[in-house]
């Protein structure tokens, strides 16, 4: 079936200062303003043998993806990260196990993370309907890649049901390096793309970052009445951001998973603090402890001091004063030999490179770390090239290029 995209070019320069205070004036919507049309989607299935990749989060029109499929033959489920509940802890291994009306659902993130051919025996269409965040580090596109991938070896056909995202009107962040692919960051692009999920997809067939990508049978259903607005999921994509705000800070606070900084995991503030038991004392702390979301956090059960962000907003899509701020602290506490996970390679798998560590070692400012992705002609090349070729959404965002 041929892919429905569209191609727009390169639109016109604005200040990133316009693009701020034009996006505060807007209302963040939530995902039930912009719904997939579901009787399109159940016409073209009929008398398919169906399995669905879906998490607590899939939910249109405020119906659940399998109520909404409830008369048609779904036959397996697959789950990413975090399991089909959305309740597993950060990194936790999931098992299969079965709905409640006895469906197989396959753990992608347990034994297995990419689909076997076991796995799709006896399927006709593989539903994608996960709610991603628009970062390259949130593993639910890499999910979608090794899906993808184990559809076009096996001859399944593959509809990614499209969704809205925070972050979807915007691009920034470093690029990914060759040399740091894994789980957390597989293609060579921003730490925010700019792009929906279906859009992702489409640009992952087009160049060719899965293997036998001409024989996937890929078909994106897309959103209605979607315009690139700022649109945060209405039910929680992961158990560690329970709300906006704590998806507004994570594109600038994950990076701290690659340090010995606590992000409140395990605490009741997830990615809206931040703190360790060696910064200063503070008006704030927190102590890290056990639990469902979290279960082996950082410092469990050790007193931190830190920041609060609650009632903080980034001063950019990506902001760095946070990590520059924890690393000065760890010089002055005498600490800054440990400050980073496993001589900073954590670090660089979030980040796309060792960059990050390297500038904070060398005393540069932020503007500095800014401009070193803003000015890589990778980056720059994915902005004005790549991107445009797979956007299916015309509105904010098409200006800011």
């Amino acid at each position: 079936m041929k892919e429905r995209h569209s191609v727009k070019g390169k639109g016109k320069s604005s200040s990133w200062l316009f693009l701020v205070l034009f996006l505060s004036s807007l209302p963040c919507l939530s995902q039930s303003t912009a719904s997939r049309t579901g009787d399109l989607l159940l016409d073209k299935l009929k008398g398919q043998r169906i399995a669905v990749v879906a998490h607590a989060a899939s939910v249109s029109d405020g119906v659940f993806i399998l109520d909404q499929l409830a008369d048609q033959q779904v036959v397996k489920v697959m789950s990413p990260e975090h399991g089909f509940a959305s309740k597993a802890s950060d990194g936790e291994h999931v098992s299969d196990s079965k709905t409640d009306k006895g469906v197989p659902i396959i753990s992608l993130y347990g034994s297995h993370k990419k689909p076997t051919a076991e796995d799709l025996r006896g399927v006709d269409v593989l539903l994608f309907d996960l709610q991603d965040l628009g970062l390259r580090f949130y593993t639910y596109i890499s999910t979608l890649t090794y899906v993808m991938e184990a559809c076009a070896e096996n001859g399944v056909k593959l509809m990614v049901l499209d969704r809205p995202n925070p972050f979807a009107y915007a691009v920034d962040g470093p690029m990914l390096s060759n040399d740091y692919k894994s789980f957390i960051g597989m293609h060579p692009v921003p730490v925010i793309y700019g792009m929906t999920i279906g859009e992702y997809a489409l640009m992952v067939k087009g160049e060719g970052w899965i293997a036998n990508a001409e024989a996937l049978n890929l078909e994106v259903l897309e959103i209605k009445g979607y315009h690139r607005e700022p649109t945060y999921p209405d039910i929680a994509p992961s158990p560690n951001l329970p709300d906006d705000h704590a998806i507004a800070w994570y594109p600038s606070l994950c990076f701290f998973e690659g340090t010995t900084v606590s992000v409140g995991r395990g605490s009741n503030q997830p990615f809206t603090c931040y703190g360790a038991p060696w910064f200063p004392m503070e008006t704030f702390s927190f102590k890290p402890m056990s639990c469902t979301a979290s279960k082996y956090p950082k410092h469990e059960g050790v007193l931190c001091q830190g920041v609060n962000l609650r009632e903080v907003n980034p001063k950019g899509l990506i902001d760095l004063q946070p990590m520059l701020h924890a690393y000065q602290q760890a010089v002055s506490a005498g600490v800054v030999d440990d400050f980073f996970l496993l001589s900073g390679q954590s670090l660089a798998l979030r980040y796309g490179s060792d960059n990050l560590r390297q500038l904070l070692q060398s005393g540069a400012e932020l503007s500095n770390i800014y401009q070193s992705w803003a000015e890589d002609p990778a980056y720059q090349h994915y902005r004005q090239v790549i991107r445009p070729k797979y956007l299916l959404y015309q509105g904010l965002g098409d200006s800011f290029k």
